[in-house]
């Protein structure tokens, strides 16, 4: 029983893992917490489904059409919202994304209602036995896709030039821009990157999950709580942070309470900060 509670625990800190995985690559290039991350991944999941119902599109196969319609959405986002604000206060970058969350959450109630909508696959409730242990398929994906994107992300950051660029932007801006970076554009291709990798979340999750206006919400404070505890801007970190959160919430359900789970995390989440404010792998910033 304690092994499949702990094997439950890091399939569902992978699902944690990938949720947060965009939201720490925007805070760590721009260093803007972005409130509106889950609304991103509501509009994600809705557009599997919709490709499910109207095209009978597979949620694994429509990957190849959210990824870059989320791509495009979140270069749309920073060009309206984030970038005429970006050289403002914290406090403006707090309203303006908190905004962006309640207007995307509004508009997707107005077009389709409060109803809750899943998909339903051959695969979706597919286990596979590893002598005692049950391993759901679509979580193990989500989670060997929480590993890929993360290492994908790595090598994009350190092979390629325009990787290198959003590293340098992230570590001095001023510098960066003397050296020829185009601050604007790599802002703009780092808020998409982190967008794009929730429109592959949204995608992978809708097997096993439902949609509806306010999801986003629901992934986005657990997302927030992985974020902080892995180090903010960490990309290694939000996979640990996941899976720490993902194996607190599985013990706790089953030997505290359901009830229970949340407030046994963020409890835990509390005594790391009071210990290490700067979460698990992060590093203090004079500012």
């Amino acid at each position: 029983m304690i092994g499949q509670v702990l094997v439950n625990g890091i399939l569902l800190g992978g699902i944690y893992a990938l949720v947060s995985l965009g939201l720490t690559l925007i805070f760590g290039v721009m260093r803007i917490i972005n409130f509106a991350h889950g609304q991103f991944l509501m509009l994600a999941m809705y557009a599997t489904y919709w490709l499910f119902q109207l095209y009978g599109m597979d949620p694994y196969v429509s990957i190849l059409i959210v990824v870059p319609l989320m791509l495009v959405i979140g270069m749309g986002a920073y060009r309206m919202i984030i970038q005429p604000i970006i050289d403002a206060s914290e406090m403006t970058h707090v309203f303006a994304t908190l905004g962006l969350n309640l207007s995307l959450q509004g508009i997707a109630l107005f077009l389709w209602q409060g109803d809750f909508r899943g998909i339903r696959t051959s695969y979706s409730s597919l286990v596979i036995h590893l002598g005692p242990l049950y391993i759901n398929i679509p979580r193990l994906i989500i989670f060997l896709c929480a590993i890929a994107a993360i290492l994908a992300l790595f090598l994009f950051l350190k092979k390629t030039y325009t990787g290198k660029a959003i590293r340098a932007s992230a570590q001095k801006r001023v510098a960066a821009q003397l050296m020829g970076v185009n601050l604007s554009k790599i802002y703009m291709i780092a808020f998409g990157i982190g967008i794009a990798i929730v429109g592959l979340t949204g995608a992978v999750l809708m097997p096993i999950y439902e949609v509806f206006p306010s999801v986003g919400s629901l992934f986005a404070l657990v997302a927030f709580v992985v974020v902080v505890l892995g180090g903010l801007g960490n990309l290694g970190g939000a996979l640990v942070g996941g899976i720490v959160i993902g194996v607190v919430e599985s013990v706790s359900g089953v030997f505290i309470a359901p009830a229970l789970k949340e407030g046994v995390y963020f409890i835990i989440f509390v005594i790391i900060l009071l210990l290490r404010p700067t979460g698990i792998f992060g590093k203090a910033v004079i500012r």
